[in-house]
């Protein structure tokens, strides 16, 4: 009887000292020994990110990567012209982030008081002009833009592809009057792919992006159009965590790789 007593408390024993073993860190329900988990910056909920229509391939990415960092988080785009963006976001459109394809629609929505905090410039474009795959007018510059036949798209003005094609216009002295003007790059750039017109001037990275149907032909004068690309997190966002998340991952080193890939320059 009393070997059955030990054994028994030494049974005893050894349960509570195995029960002890486990972790004493308690889980996200707080119950003790419960394991724990890691969820990136732990961002949860939807995003609404306002982004110039040029950052479709790219965001689209950084946007599934971010997803894949945060479980539980999503990200939503709506992609168009900056100044079609910046005008909704100034009648109240509901969105956390606004990455713009120029300074001055950004300007707009952040003298509207709209912006939270300092816009960030996080990459840089370039016009090239987007021909049909093999270039069958042989289009080596702006110049020859302007030769009979040549059905040219060009981008609104007020749009920050249209601005910076009149600001590399200009400086070449090329009067160029185009078959269409477009609300945003990729709307020109559908043009050319759809063979409706024999150029367009186009961002560098939309050409990369299109690489399949069309060829980007570069030209001296888009040094002096260059466009700046700031983000900034919105005043009144719904998630401002999740808005201040996706922007500090667009600007670290795992999204500056999508852009960089995308032929985006640096800041």
């Amino acid at each position: 009887m009393k070997l059955r007593i030990a054994l028994t408390a030494a049974a005893v024993g050894v349960l509570m000292t195995v029960t002890g073993c486990g972790s004493d860190e308690p889980a996200a329900n707080g119950t003790p020994g419960a394991a724990t988990s890691s969820s990136g910056s732990g961002v949860t909920g939807t995003v609404n990110v306002f982004a110039a229509a040029s950052l479709t391939e790219s965001f689209t990415k950084i946007g599934k990567d971010f997803e894949a960092a945060n479980p539980g988080s999503t990200v939503k785009f709506n992609f168009a012209g900056s100044s079609a963006l910046a005008t909704q976001i100034n009648q109240g459109a509901p969105a956390d982030v606004f990455a713009s394809a120029a300074p001055a629609n950004m300007k707009t929505v952040t003298d509207a008081g709209n912006g939270d905090g300092t816009p960030a410039t996080f990459v840089k474009n370039q016009l090239v002009i987007a021909v049909p795959k093999g270039n069958p007018k042989g289009v080596k510059g702006l110049s020859d833009l302007t030769k009979p036949g040549v059905k040219v798209a060009l981008c609104a003005e007020q749009v920050p592809c249209g601005a910076a094609a009149k600001k590399a216009l200009d400086a070449a002295s090329v009067k160029l009057t185009p078959v269409t003007l477009e609300q945003d790059v990729k709307a020109a750039l559908a043009k050319v792919k759809l063979g409706e017109v024999d150029a367009a001037l186009v961002y560098r990275t939309d050409a990369k992006a299109a690489a399949t149907d069309v060829d980007g032909i570069e030209f001296p004068e888009s040094a002096g159009a260059i466009n700046d690309y700031p983000i900034v997190a919105l005043k009144g966002a719904k998630n401002a965590a999740g808005a201040k998340a996706f922007i500090a991952y667009v600007l670290s080193d795992k999204g500056k790789a999508v852009l960089t890939e995308a032929g985006f320059q640096s800041p």
